[in-house]
């Protein structure tokens, strides 16, 4: 387009000079005393050239006055783009696992005037690395006060590095900053949130936090359900000194979990310190009869409160189901032995041995040839307890 316009600009100009070419005009300028007189077309060239030498004179003078402010922008420009470089330089070397290197290039891409904060934030992240926590603490200073981007990878960057040093309560209040400044509560953010209130054990807060990441599909359904099982696990531990409060955990936990036998076996502990062990019966039984497990099965025999003769009527209607089970067969022991059925006693304990011989069965057989005043058996089975022992 300007071509053409400069071209049809040239041709005017060229007809334009023909036409007065053809004039006999001429120009008289007079300023007294003095007269000059010229032609028409020498005039209009001598104005043109003055147009132009004027035009050419300001334009160098302008760009005179401008050259201090080229010169620093120029310079901007050099240091903006060494210090991007230095910033790419740094992020590789992190990245790679160099953190010396990363720690240096940030500090140079800073030095060379670029003002972002992720040159901070790396620099901190790789003095982390480093274990030199007074540097780290520095730049993460440098980095405050950038925009709202910069501000929360900082704090997010400060939240991870107290979490490393196991200071939850500050992780949780430098992600508390981060959502008052508005920004929403991101997947990184919700991540470090959950690992703050694990090592807080708030474990209601770890349900809240585990059903935000899973909402959006930001952890593992698998990995989401172990977090649930240790939350309920601990709030029973919490809550095992007071029976009204292990109540309240239990009626709260859902269906799914409590028939976990991990949470089973827990709740039947804490029943059983409390002194409540048909609380604890009727909770293993319902988990037992719903799913079977050799441990439950086994903490079933350790409720010894009072008599046990329902305990052992329920454990022999397991029997022909799993009378290879021998962890059954040494409960069935333990609680013959203990409502003093020496017979029966004796009989499952053996069997149990049969099955697989272990300590705890040694130990029972042992007790059981005390108790029938048997000094030898209950040497040789204490012997074969200690032997077993000393094996592993």
């Amino acid at each position: 387009m300007k071509f053409l316009f400069w071209t049809l600009a040239l041709f005017a100009t060229a007809v334009a000079v023909t036409l007065l070419s053809h004039q006999a005009g001429y120009v008289l300028l007079v300023y007294p005393p003095y007269r000059v007189e010229m032609s028409l077309v020498l005039f209009v060239f001598a104005l043109l050239a003055a147009f132009v030498a004027s035009y050419f004179l300001i334009r160098l003078v302008t760009t005179t006055f401008q050259l201090p402010q080229h010169v620093r922008h120029f310079r901007a420009e050099r240091a903006q783009s060494k210090g991007r470089a230095s910033m790419l330089e740094a992020l590789t070397a992190f990245f790679e696992g160099r953190y010396a290197a990363a720690e240096k290039a940030a500090v140079q891409a800073m030095e060379s005037g670029d003002t972002s904060g992720i040159n901070s934030i790396i620099a901190a992240r790789a003095a982390n690395e480093l274990r030199e926590f007074e540097r780290r603490d520095t730049y993460l200073a440098d980095a405050q006060g950038k925009t709202v981007g910069e501000q929360t990878m900082r704090l997010m960057a400060k939240a991870e590095f107290q979490l490393d040093q196991k200071q939850p309560q500050s992780a949780l209040s430098s992600l508390k900053t981060l959502n008052d400044t508005g920004i929403r509560k991101h997947i990184g953010a919700l991540g470090l949130e959950l690992k703050a209130q694990q090592q807080s054990r708030n474990w209601d807060a770890v349900l809240d936090v585990t059903h935000q990441l899973e909402k959006r599909n930001a952890i593992n359904a698998t990995l989401a359900t172990q977090m649930r099982q240790q939350a309920w696990l601990e709030k029973i531990k919490s809550a095992a000194h007071d029976s009204a409060l292990l109540r309240g955990v239990l009626k709260e936990m859902p269906a799914s979990f409590k028939a976990n036998y991990k949470i089973a076996a827990q709740a039947a502990r804490a029943y059983m310190q409390l002194g409540e062990g048909a609380v604890a019966r009727h909770l293993l039984t319902e988990s037992l009869n719903r799913e079977w497990n050799s441990e439950l099965v086994t903490l079933f025999g350790d409720c010894l409160q009072g008599s046990v003769v329902a305990q052992i009527d329920q454990a022999e209607r397991w029997l022909p189901v799993h009378h290879d089970d021998a962890n059954l067969l040494l409960t069935l022991g333990k609680l013959c032995l203990h409502q003093e059925l020496w017979g029966k006693a004796q009989n499952y304990l053996d069997a149990s041995i049969s099955v697989q011989a272990t300590r705890d069965a040694y130990l029972a057989r042992a007790q059981l040839a005390e108790k029938v005043h048997n000094t030898e058996d209950a040497a040789r089975f204490y012997q074969l307890a200690a032997q077993l022992v000393n094996q592993t």
